[in-house]
């Protein structure tokens, strides 16, 4: 049973802490999502900035410009989006009037030059119209087979100058994932390179908006109880575990393409480690922090090719919720006999003085149990037991757990004297649960981020590169040796992943 905590906030500083920045402190924009018409945008994108509108955290003004294939007229566009912000009901739809106001629709063919000359048109017509001072956001919410052909005809058309004379600025917003192998991740870069500056490019995780994310680092670096412990002397290993019920869905196309360790590993997986395992910054700012995180990526040990190094699953026949669901190989799309894996467990270890040793244990898979995302760090048992004699057992060693779906939460587990006249010990936990404030949700904050031009929750090229480098040995491994299916363990839907796996994964969950 957790123990009660009466929380009281201090601000450190002495000042008021705004939860959220107002109008005035955000540059007017245009805000264009290529890709309007599909899932990302309707489930994502437009109910994000219409929470944004509703609390009054977008600039003002503000326009909103929706480019797809689909034929939409503005009303018609406004509609369907309105429907599905209905659906979610995270805001006042009373406000959607003046919302969709700002909202706009261009028809748009992503091969065609001229289409995109018609967009530089059509927005420029739009600066005039609300004063957005020629300042744009280029949302990627694309298959990324069309982040190059984008990124091109922007630049063709002149919509990737940032002005240096105040003018306006352009920034380009890329989805996850940032290629599908090294030499891909490179090939990306050079053609958004050809008409954006890296300041101009924001790669997203959202995973990194996340509220316990980000205390990670206040975690670490604004206390000093923790820091001096945060080694090989003291901890044991670290568990980072992203689990999902959902299978592939109507995603087919692009997972078995992609598979568990593309779509998880090489951007959320890496990151959540990283903010976990790397030397604290000088500063807390954006080129800083992520500095550190690419000396992290540089210092984990290279594939050492050991059976228990990587275990990867693929998802069969099962039960969730009391309801038979389809293997993946049933799924609509997969291809006969497909080998693409679903689940992956995979040991890290950095070759640094901190870590020397400590085993990173991330683990991530579709149709498992329950919907679950949290990082464990486990701490060594105590030294010596002076309480062997009296408790002729072993003491549970310390627990700090960050989590961060379904509760977004800080846990920390310690030993405690059962009330009594034995001397008994039992396990109590500590918690810090998210409930108080307004709060935003993850794509809330990197859209906030984009708008502000705050690159601290975003990727920056050679972390793209340096994770690559560390996952494409085991792609390899994975995708080109012999005995493929005999090194693909099957798992029933609705499980923790494959038996071979347990017995790390239960140390974990």
């Amino acid at each position: 049973m957790a123990s009660e905590i009466i929380e009281k906030e201090i601000i450190s500083t002495g000042k008021q802490c705004e939860s959220l920045p107002v109008k005035s402190d955000l540059d007017p924009c245009v805000i264009v999502i290529f890709g309007a018409s599909g899932d990302l945008t309707v489930r994502k994108l437009i109910p994000s900035l219409f929470q944004m509108f509703s609390n009054n955290s977008l600039p003002d003004p503000v326009t909103i410009v929706g480019c797809a294939r689909t034929s939409f007229s503005h009303d018609s566009f406004r509609d369907m989006l309105k429907e599905a912000c209905r659906c979610q009901g995270k805001s006042d739809i009373g406000r959607w009037s003046s919302f969709a106001s700002n909202l706009f629709y261009q028809q748009i063919q992503y091969d065609s030059e001229q289409a995109f000359q018609d967009l530089a048109s059509f927005l420029q017509k739009l600066d005039l119209e609300h004063g957005t001072k020629g300042n744009y956001i280029f949302d990627m919410a694309l298959p990324p087979t069309l982040y190059e052909v984008v990124a091109e005809n922007l630049g063709k058309a002149g919509l990737s100058n940032q002005f240096i004379d105040g003018k306006g600025w352009s920034r380009i917003v890329v989805e996850k994932p940032f290629g599908s192998d090294l030499a891909s991740a490179l090939a990306l870069d050079q053609t958004l390179r050809n008409h954006f500056q890296e300041e101009q490019i924001f790669r997203i995780d959202h995973y990194l908006a996340k509220e316990t994310v980000q205390n990670i680092l206040m975690f670490r670096f604004a206390n000093a109880i923790f820091e001096p412990i945060w080694n090989r002397g003291f901890i044991d290993y670290v568990g980072i575990m992203a689990s999902e019920k959902l299978g592939v869905e109507n995603r087919a196309g692009y997972y078995e393409q992609a598979g568990v360790i593309r779509d998880m590993f090489q951007n959320h997986m890496l990151q959540l480690m990283s903010l976990i395992a790397m030397e604290p910054p000088s500063h807390f700012e954006s080129e800083r922090v992520r500095d550190e995180k690419v000396k992290l990526f540089g210092a984990i040990r290279p594939f050492q090719r050991k059976n228990d190094e990587v275990i990867l699953g693929q998802y069969g026949p099962g039960e969730i919720d009391g309801q038979k669901v389809a293997g993946y190989l049933q799924e609509p799309k997969v291809a006969i006999g497909s080998l693409i894996p679903t689940f992956a467990m995979m040991r890290f270890y950095v070759e640094n003085w901190r870590w020397q040793g400590v085993p990173f244990y991330l683990i991530s898979g579709k149709r498992m149990a329950r919907k679950e995302t949290s990082i464990v760090v486990q701490f060594k048992q105590v030294p010596h037991s002076m309480f062997r004699d009296v408790l002729g057992k072993n003491i549970i060693a310390n627990r700090l757990v960050f989590g961060i779906y379904p509760e977004e939460k800080i846990s920390l587990t310690f030993q405690t004297k059962s009330p009594g006249t034995r001397v008994c010990l039992r396990s109590m936990t500590m918690d810090f649960r998210y409930e108080k404030g307004p709060v935003l949700d993850a794509y809330e904050k990197v859209l906030l981020d984009c708008i502000l031009g705050d690159h601290l929750l975003f990727w920056r090229q050679d972390g793209v590169e340096a994770a690559w480098k560390v996952l494409t040995p085991v792609l390899n491994e994975c995708e080109h040796c012999q005995g493929r299916e005999q090194k693909l363990h099957q798992y029933p839907a609705g499980t923790w992943g494959p038996d071979e796996a347990r017995e790390w994964v239960d140390k974990i969950v």
